[in-house]
């Protein structure tokens, strides 16, 4: 195992990969912008380097910062948490140059996943379908309108290195592509850096299921099943549950073998998740894309298997076997996760940020268990300079009422004192008949009314 450990990446992530470290007896090593200096969360380090500036680009997107970083402070491994750095592969590949493991997949597989469209001819291999569109990526929009006239409106155009919903547009008809295309393009060019697009027909009211994964250097992968992301909004994830309550134990084996296979078969190696668009009429799964890293609602997973996700990364980084097979995951009762983020969702998810005064969410409003994950303590400051997530709360359950009642009661004891949160979306969905019946899709937010 690692002696010493850089965690590139800041807050929430940050802390749930430190504690991985700890259990494991590896010293967590941290780095964070001028805008976080004096963060409480930064107390979970055993030395921490300063990047410098303040937003993203001036500090955690600095890769050759990150890993002088890394080897000024004698680490040998890395761990890039999600977003920023996570799925770069210039990034891995210069942290290996520099003698530091990457956490994750090679950098060729990860290049090779990260676009969407080679990861879809990739995946089709497998005999994982992708949905309906172009069979690449797009010239210009005159092809655009002539591949959307194919396969039917509405159709959506998408960022080929796109992600959190940027670069993603709706057709809805042949006059609407052009403008599309041009809006898309630029979206993604000024995020991502590559403005290439494809297309694909856009199922509406579809359901999002993802399939976790994991997989060691020796030829090994096995999935833990699937969670279900639909309640949305903007392409980004509110709710997640485990396990889904629109798939049948037989396709949930079936698919989650094929995922399997497929990643023991491109040489995946690490934590990774399988993501696909469930046909609203016949139930089909349409594999959209494939996260090559650690994700925002993994703990979900682990509170139905027991398995520790992120110190399997760490193993599996350190070149060890996964030690599991598929015989070994076991899914028992149901869990759901509640993002609260510092967002007034009765403004159109305006953000909130500020001083947080009171945090205090309850963790035992049983008869269910609860698990609040989080970086933050009562005087902190949420940064208007990045993500606003306060608190990812979970709940674990017998079945999927004792895990619904057990989230309603504690997320109605919560206190949360400073700024406006999520928390008042998420009661309200899970009130909903919608939810409650586990008949819900990405279409609408169940119980929610947007502010027209």
């Amino acid at each position: 195992m690692f002696r010493r450990l850089l965690i590139a990446n800041r807050g929430e992530v940050a802390v749930r990969v430190a504690r991985a470290c700890r259990e494991l007896g590896v010293a967590p090593i941290g780095v964070h912008s001028s805008a976080d200096a004096g963060a409480s969360w930064l107390e979970a380090f055993d030395e921490v380097v300063c990047l410098g500036g303040r937003t993203p680009s001036e500090s955690y997107l600095r890769l050759e910062a990150v890993v002088q970083a890394g080897v000024q402070t004698g680490c040998s491994a890395v761990h890039p948490g999600w977003g920023f750095l996570a799925e770069n592969p210039r990034f891995a590949a210069l942290a290996e140059q520099h003698g530091m493991t990457f956490v994750g997949p090679r950098p060729d597989i990860m290049e090779r996943m990260a676009l969407k469209w080679p990861a879809k001819r990739t995946m089709a291999d497998f005999g994982l379908e992708g949905i309906p569109g172009s069979t690449g990526l797009l010239a210009d929009p005159a092809e655009a309108l002539e591949v959307a006239n194919r396969v039917g409106y509405p159709s959506l155009l998408k960022a080929d290195s796109g992600g959190g919903g940027r670069g993603m547009r709706r057709v809805d008809g042949p006059d609407d592509v052009a403008k599309a295309f041009a809006a898309a393009s630029g979206e993604a060019a000024a995020a991502f850096g590559d403005g290439s697009l494809y297309l694909e027909r856009f199922l509406v009211g579809g359901r999002h299921i993802e399939i976790q994964l994991l997989a060691d250097g020796y030829g090994h992968a096995i999935h833990l099943g699937e969670r279900e992301c639909s309640i949305q909004r903007n392409h980004q994830k509110l709710i997640e549950e485990s396990p889904s309550p629109a798939l049948s134990p037989e396709e949930r084996d079936r698919i989650g073998a094929a995922v399997a296979s497929a990643a023991a078969g491109i040489g995946y190696t690490g934590a990774g998740t399988v993501e696909f668009l469930m046909h609203p009429d016949d139930g089909r799964l349409y594999f959209m894309e494939m996260n090559t890293r650690l994700q925002v609602e993994h703990p979900v997973t682990e509170l139905v298997t027991g398995i520790d996700i992120v110190q399997a990364q760490l193993r599996v980084a350190a070149g060890q076997r996964l030690g599991i097979e598929q015989a070994d995951v076991r899914s028992k009762g149901h869990s759901i996760e509640c993002r609260i983020n510092a967002e007034d969702p009765s403004q159109n998810f305006r953000p909130s940020p500020g001083v947080l005064e009171t945090l205090d969410i309850p963790t035992d409003a049983g008869p269910g268990t609860v698990r609040i994950d989080t970086h933050l303590r009562a005087g902190d400051e949420i940064s208007p300079y990045y993500d606003s997530l306060l608190a990812k709360v979970l709940v674990h359950g017998k079945d999927r009422a004792e895990a619904i009642a057990t989230m309603q009661r504690t997320l109605e004891g919560a206190r949360i004192v400073g700024l406006e949160t999520t928390t008042p979306l998420h009661l309200a969905v899970l009130a909903s008949d919608e939810f409650q019946s586990g008949n819900y899709d990405t279409l609408a937010i169940p119980g929610w009314q947007p502010k027209s």
